[in-house]
């Protein structure tokens, strides 16, 4: 359990840091972006797998 603490410690301070020096607006766009483009490939990758007849694996 302690060590879960400390990596919920680094992992804030990180954020943190990313947030108080304005990166976090850099990456908020960056992970939209890559949000999008996996949530098209998910619906291509389901599209393929009906045209296929095959159930996508869950």
């Amino acid at each position: 359990m302690l060590s879960w603490a400390l990596l919920f410690l680094v992992l804030g301070l990180v954020a943190a840091v990313f947030g108080f020096t304005g990166i976090a607006a850099a990456s908020a766009g960056i992970a939209k972006i890559i949000f999008f483009v996996f949530l098209v490939l998910l619906v291509i990758s389901l599209v393929a797998h009906a045209v296929r007849g095959r159930r996508p694996p869950i």
